[in-house]
């Protein structure tokens, strides 16, 4: 009862905006419509200049919105020969409030989009326009962008391919179209360049997100991620691969297809052990534990199925999208599963990547100041979009009342059954000329029904990742006469199913599921397929009770009742229980998956605050004029912080660690203080502080003179970008560590966000501290070699700071020997204990933890 109040009041609330839009918007851009047409197009044009400087005067872009509207409404018609619907000047409106439009599939979201990116580009600050494949990012700035450019706005295009310059002139123009993928790629190449002319992106001001539901929710359960290689061998990934095939489940271990888990049981990690030759199986390899990897090759063995999640090409494992049915070129499974799915393959095993940088889809597009997006199927998930993005969906009526017809499903007891039902339909189908759109769940599937057709001799199309190319011209075809084609999911999606002469006659295009998926939203996506712009057409699902849905969420019950009316072998069961059991397990599932993607944001949202500072950080520097001010701020903090590790301010000056100190200052200053044991009474912390201080700048001006003041402000700013870069890498690497076993603090009855926040906090100022000293200590060392022998250029102080910065390791190395070597003259009786918070008492500065302390 409360879900049928909450529906009613849902739609009243609903009714009331469609009417308030049509009222405040429509009617007065429509009444407008006879005087802008009297414009001739120069006139048109000028309506540009002054809307900006109406902006400049104060006005704002909801001041100027109906105007504003109803000139883009008048040029596309002259450009492109497009009027926009008065439901589509309602899409319109609703993207420029920063809310998501539910719009009906053929009721043209690619025109709609054209007035709020107008409309937001008068501001100058940039309007992106992202869509989910280069093919649609590249159609729709041909075939809109001649509508802004009429009215004197720049367009560009970005590209999988675009090179550098290619992006920055993109980035610089009043609208920009590319997928979600480059921008979120560029967002993060930016925050690594090392020059302020590689950076191509400007703010992120307003983006229109095309197919929104699949960017902000299907592909926002894998972050962006930019690897590098790590130098380790992948022997380890074969070797366990060739113990797992040998493990029995049940027995050695189990596993969850729900939540795609695995487990070893006691039994199974003393046989591991055995079979590896190893005593402890959590032993950690350096790519996690052993326990870890022969779990995640479990996983690509069980729960990981070829043409279904990945497929192998060109002796690459290529994941496919789950939702879409495409290829992911370039996306690796993380943490050792692709690796273990390339062992399993009998592939070369590619190197282990290490993370340079990495943001999710969620917290990049939370950057803009402000998001909108537009589909045909948000509504299912508009509890998680308010919650994320803050953004409400307003469901758009179609332009002319939709005629498509969703048939009952029908559910067979096997999946054989199912799909000789499903090619007797076909057939049935095509001989009366009508087009048919299959939608199946994987290739293999796709292949397999392909097969059965053949033996039919029923002509059709095969659309699946493995000829993604054709995506486009494949799927436009599919409303033909006599069309027959299969599609993995949403393959093709973007693209308009026009009917054949005569097709509508014969009830226009009828579209097939033959699996219903976890969310509802992608069967919606499938069905809307037919009956767009008033068109006749229908649908209907045929389904199985060996259908992974119905196998993991209630098929016992559905058994049970085919069971009670004696159903026989190929004879279906069509009643609307079903329907409603599998759209109620449809509903946990969504749930389930919500609820995932929350937790993930929560823990995300702990780094994002950290790289928000981090990046905001390198900006500075990369933009600054000059970065002595950074570096004097450096020696200051870096000098109180070694005041608090050996002159405790609670003790006297005589009980201060002095030789603790000196070995401190040498290791990274190059110099110590040497105080003589009869002065030291005389000191307090800020002569002390003073006197480290006064040598360090004397210290770092002659560093500076003997380079030279132009020369040196270069080299500051390259070995400050260069450490910042080397710890966040690191520091990448150590969160993920984190993230991985946090989950275990349960046990423990501690709250394991409490302690990933606690320690993700610790970590954080940790490597704060080691960027400000290994920066001064580059400083202090580096040496300028002038190479042509005559004097010191630019280019040879540069090569050389590269030269200092990548030798880090080395340089370090060699300081901390000498620091070892002082360290041990000292006899180990009379030390105490040192606790994993307190500083190492190498001298090396880091905690205990996690310099000779760590494990």
């Amino acid at each position: 009862m409360l879900g049928v109040l909450k529906e009613f009041w849902s739609k009243k609330t609903q009714d009331r905006l469609i009417k308030k839009l049509y009222e405040e918007y429509v009617v007065p851009i429509n009444a407008l419509e006879s005087d802008i047409a009297r414009l001739s197009d120069a006139e048109l044009r000028a309506k540009t200049d002054q809307f900006r400087e109406r902006l400049q005067a104060g006005e704002t872009l909801d001041d100027l919105l109906r105007e504003a509207f109803a000139v883009v409404r008048e040029a596309a018609k002259r450009v492109v020969g497009m009027r926009h619907f008065d439901v589509q000047i309602m899409g319109a409106v609703v993207l420029h409030q920063g809310k998501i439009a539910e719009m009906q599939t053929g009721e043209g979201k690619t025109l709609v989009a054209t007035m709020p990116a107008y409309l937001n580009a008068l501001t100058g600050r940039g309007v992106h326009i992202v869509t989910v494949n280069d093919y649609l990012a590249k159609r729709d700035r041909f075939w809109m962008g001649p509508i802004y450019e009429f009215l004197g706005l720049s367009v560009g295009l970005i590209q999988h391919d675009s090179s550098r310059e290619e992006r920055k002139k993109a980035y610089s123009c009043d609208i920009t179209y590319g997928t979600n993928t480059e921008f979120g790629f560029d967002y993060l190449r930016d925050n690594m360049a090392v020059r302020r002319e590689d950076i191509v992106q400007r703010e992120l001001h307003y983006a229109i997100i095309d197919e929104v539901d699949s960017i902000l929710i299907d592909e926002a359960r894998t972050p962006l991620i930019i690897s590098g290689p790590a130098e380790e061998s992948t022997e380890i990934y074969y070797k366990i691969d060739r113990v797992v095939r040998r493990l029995r489940q049940g027995e050695h271990f189990d596993i969850e297809e729900k939540t795609k888990a695995v487990w070893l049981t006691e039994e199974g990690v003393r046989e591991v052990e055995k079979l590896l030759h190893v005593d402890n199986l959590y032993e950690d390899t350096g790519k996690g534990t052993l326990e870890h990897l022969v779990r995640q090759a479990l996983r690509a063995h069980h729960l990981y199925r070829k043409d279904v999640d990945y497929v192998v090409k060109n002796g690459e494992v290529i994941i496919v999208d789950e939702f879409t049915g495409r290829l992911m070129h370039g996306r690796r499974y993380s943490d050792g599963l692709h690796q273990a799915i390339e062992a399993k393959e009998k592939l070369q095993v590619k190197e282990e990547n290490q993370t340079l940088a990495s943001i999710s889809y969620q917290n990049y597009f939370r950057m803009y100041e402000k998001i909108c997006g537009m589909t045909g199927t948000a509504k299912t998930e508009e509890e998680e979009f308010i919650f994320t993005y803050g953004m409400p969906v307003v469901v758009i009526p179609t332009n002319k009342p939709l005629r498509r017809t969703n048939l009952q499903d029908v559910i067979y007891r096997t999946e054989e059954e199912k799909f000789e039902a499903v090619v007797e339909e076909i057939e049935k189908l095509h001989r009366q000329g009508r087009p048919v759109l299959v939608g199946t769940v994987s290739i293999e599937k796709s292949e397999r029904l392909s097969r059965m057709l053949h033996k039919k001799g029923i002509p059709h199309q095969v659309l699946n990742a493995k000829n993604h190319e054709k995506e486009a011209e494949i799927i436009a075809q599919a409303g033909q006469r006599g069309a027959v084609t299969i599609s993995t999911n949403m393959a093709g999606r973007g693209t308009d199913i026009v009917l054949g002469e005569g097709v509508a006659e014969l009830g226009g295009l009828h579209v097939i599921g033959t699996e219903r998926h976890e969310s509802r939203r992608i069967d919606n996506q499938l069905r809307g397929r037919a009956g767009r712009q008033g068109d006749p057409g229908s649908s209907q699902f045929f389904l199985s009770l060996e259908d992974d849905l119905l196998r993991l969420f209630g098929s016992e019950r559905i058994a049970n009742i085919m069971d009670r009316f004696g159903v026989e072998r190929g004879v279906p069961i069509e009643h609307p229980l079903v329907t409603r059991m599998i759209e109620s397990a449809q509903k946990k599932v969504e749930s389930y998956h919500f609820g995932l993607r929350k937790t993930l944001l929560r823990y995300d949202d702990i780094m994002n605050k950290q790289r928000e500072v981090i990046y905001s950080q390198r900006r500075m520097v990369l933009f600054a004029d000059s970065v002595r001010p950074f570096v004097l701020q450096m020696m200051e903090e870096v000098v109180e912080e070694i005041l608090g590790a050996y002159a405790d301010e609670k003790l006297y000056p005589e009980e201060w660690d002095w030789e603790g100190l000196d070995r401190r200052l040498y290791y990274l200053f190059g110099w110590s203080l040497r105080i003589a044991e009869a002065e030291r009474p005389s000191f307090d912390r800020d002569k002390l502080r003073e006197l480290i201080l006064e040598k360090l700048k004397t210290t770092y001006q002659e560093k500076v003179q003997s380079v030279g003041e132009d020369v040196f402000r270069e080299i500051e700013r390259y070995v400050l970008l260069r450490v910042v870069d080397t710890h966040w890498k690191d520091h990448l690497h150590n969160m993920d560590h984190l993230r991985e076993g946090i989950g275990l603090r349960a046990v423990g009855q501690r709250d394991p966000f409490v302690e990933y926040q606690l320690e993700a906090f610790d970590m954080f100022q940790d490597m704060i501290a080691r960027i400000r000293e290994d920066t001064l200590r580059y400083l202090l060392r580096i040496r300028v070699v002038d190479k042509t022998g005559g004097s010191q250029s630019s280019q040879v102080a540069k090569a050389s700071a590269l030269r200092s910065s990548s030798q880090g390791k080395e340089v370090k190395s060699g300081v901390s020997s000498r620091i070892t070597s002082a360290t041990s003259a000292f006899p180990k009786e009379g030390r105490k204990k040192v606790g994993r918070n307190d500083p190492c008492p190498c001298g090396s500065g880091l905690k205990y933890k996690y310099c000779c302390g760590k494990k």
